[in-house]
């Protein structure tokens, strides 16, 4: 990492201090302007830039969400109106409205009918000031739901931001991979920006879903280098029998 400079939300972030480079990664708590090249800071904490990866991100352990468009959040299902479905996504965001017709291939007979703590991952569509966030379980690049929509079954659990960042940017691909290979059947894992993780073990049940909880938990508590991450893996896998 190259430098590093404490912000607090909604400070500026001097677009001079942030990679140059055209294909730069501007990650969590860093929000460009609409329209612009002014950056503000959504969470407070440490601003690191990584020019060789031309890359910059706020790192904190206890950031809170603040909704984003374009970003996908597991969210659960507060209430429903005539058009429209209301989630909850976390404490600091406004309700979301999610509309009956924003799945793929939704007409009046396929429609999901989707019930109160029915939970849904989702793409952020609309988030505005003063206003309802708008969801949608359809990208629109292809139209179709590419892994949106309910999530049936399993579990969820809170992680920090910054983790779910890492999971969503593959950099813990090897102990997913590592821990998909020692769980009987596998597991199918869902992470949304909000800090939120689904998983579901069909096979291993209780036993499997508790197993990735715990290796979660670790991960957010502790720097493992992968051998370190792997060895933890092995002794969960042990004692889950």
């Amino acid at each position: 990492m190259a430098d590093a400079l404490v912000v607090l939300p909604g400070d500026s972030v001097d677009a001079s201090y942030l990679p140059t480079a055209q294909k730069r990664k501007i990650g969590l708590g860093i929000k460009q302007e609409f329209q612009s090249n002014d950056f503000t800071s959504t969470v407070a904490g440490r601003v690191e830039v990584d020019h060789r990866k031309k890359s910059a991100h706020i790192s904190t352990p206890n950031a809170r969400y603040i909704a984003k468009a374009g970003d996908s959040v597991i969210c659960q299902v507060r209430g429903a109106s005539y058009e429209t479905f209301h989630l909850y996504i976390n404490a600091y965001s406004p309700q979301a409205i999610l509309s009956h017709f924003s799945f793929e291939g939704a007409s009046k007979k396929t429609r999901p009918q989707l019930k109160t703590g029915d939970v849904v991952y989702a793409k952020i569509a609309s988030a505005q000031k003063n206003m309802d966030i708008e969801l949608t379980c359809v990208n629109p690049s292809t139209g179709k739901a590419d892994g949106l929509g309910p999530l049936n079954e399993g579990m969820i659990f809170d992680v920090s931001l910054e983790l779910a960042d890492r999971m969503l940017k593959k950099q813990l691909a090897p102990v997913m991979e590592e821990l998909g290979n020692k769980i009987p059947g596998g597991f199918e894992i869902v992470v949304g920006k909000n800090g939120k993780v689904w998983v579901d073990c069909a096979d291993a049940g209780a036993k499997g879903i508790i197993a990735v909880g715990r290796i979660l938990q670790k991960l957010d508590e502790d720097v493992m280098q992968e051998k370190e991450q792997k060895k933890f893996v092995n002794r969960i896998i042990k004692e889950m029998g």
